[in-house]
């Protein structure tokens, strides 16, 4: 509906987790090459935890993307954690691509068993993502527990990423799954974005956006300000505000977003009062280990550079290119 009236090639807001809109922030990128790296390097068990709406979502979606373009790296997806131990076993085994019908408990194990062993002694990777791990149950969590034991005298089988909320980091400090815990080799959050980060945010969806030949910001600073004392640096709620800001902009003909206009989006989506999340970012891994994974990651990027064929685009590229010499590790 606006797009052609502010000259934009595609919706900069939208809701939907797409690698292409993914704003490489400096804890964006390293929470990214954390992952990569506990993957690539078998470091066992990864855990990635944030509140609602900080992007966990979409930094899986761009990892996925990397681990889509590896050869030698196979893994299974799954978003849904209200499943039974047994369902559980049977969705993973499935997303590999092995048959799991009529089978029990201890075949499916037995099977998991000899594909993981296949896979390493061809020099294989083999990851299971879950993201929405806060939902899994106790049950479920020490089943993860027991896949994560499959491993050889060097070298761990299964690569096992966790993806939650902060109900997540409860679970794992319960007593019950101390054992869980103490197997965690690579740990990282997420937290809400700044203010400066806020509006590079929003000027980076909107470059992906096509806007950029525009004399005067669409969102001016003032605009950017409001946006951000509203959302709380959420990602998920700055799209909220910024797509319904655009809506409300063009139905009265205005040239840019004003902050009349964010604010009386806030008012509307009640976010008259917002809490802020100030949980810090937690990069546990070896400095060292997450730079040259970040190194990987930029030469996996260079190679699909053209045309946005990258996980993050050609602007995308240029700004984790930049970073690379940055000390924000």
């Amino acid at each position: 509906m606006y797009k052609t009236f502010y000259q934009l090639a595609r919706n900069p807001f939208d809701l939907t987790p797409d690698p292409v809109c993914f704003v490489p922030t400096s804890r964006h990128n390293e929470a990214l090459a954390a992952l990569y790296h506990g993957v690539r390097n078998h470091k066992g068990f990864i855990v990635v935890t944030g509140e609602v709406g900080t992007g966990k979502t979409l930094l899986l979606r761009c990892l996925i993307n990397v681990l889509k373009d590896s050869q030698d790296i196979n893994f299974a997806y799954v978003f849904n954690g209200r499943l039974s131990p047994t369902e559980f076993l049977q969705y993973i085994l499935a997303d590999f691509g092995l048959n799991v019908a009529g089978k029990n408990k201890y075949e499916l194990l037995l099977d998991m068993g000899r594909f993981l062993v296949s896979r390493a002694e061809n020099k294989m990777t083999t990851a299971l993502i879950v993201d929405e791990a806060h939902h899994l149950s106790e049950d479920i969590l020490e089943e993860v527990r027991l896949l994560s034991n499959l491993e050889t005298s060097s070298d761990k089988l299964l690569q096992i990423v966790l993806v939650g909320q902060p109900e997540l980091d409860e679970k794992l400090d319960s007593v019950k799954l101390r054992q869980l815990k103490q197997r965690i080799a690579v740990r990282t959050s997420l937290r809400a974005l700044s203010h400066e980060e806020t509006k590079e945010y929003i000027i980076w969806r909107l470059r992906v956006a096509g806007d950029g030949q525009r004399p005067d910001p669409l969102f001016p600073q003032e605009s950017i300000s409001s946006i951000y004392r509203y959302s709380g640096g959420l990602p998920r709620v700055i799209n909220t505000i910024c797509e319904n800001s655009l809506i409300a902009a063009y139905v009265n003909q205005l040239p840019c977003v004003t902050a009349e206009i964010v604010e009386e989006v806030a008012q509307e989506f009640r976010l008259d009062k917002v809490t802020r999340i100030d949980e810090q970012v937690k990069i546990e891994p070896d400095k060292v280990d997450i730079r040259r994974a970040m190194d990987t990651l930029l030469e996996w990027i260079s190679v699909r550079r053209p045309s946005g064929g990258s996980v993050v685009g050609q602007a995308g590229w240029e700004t984790l290119q930049e970073s690379k010499h940055e000390p924000y590790i």
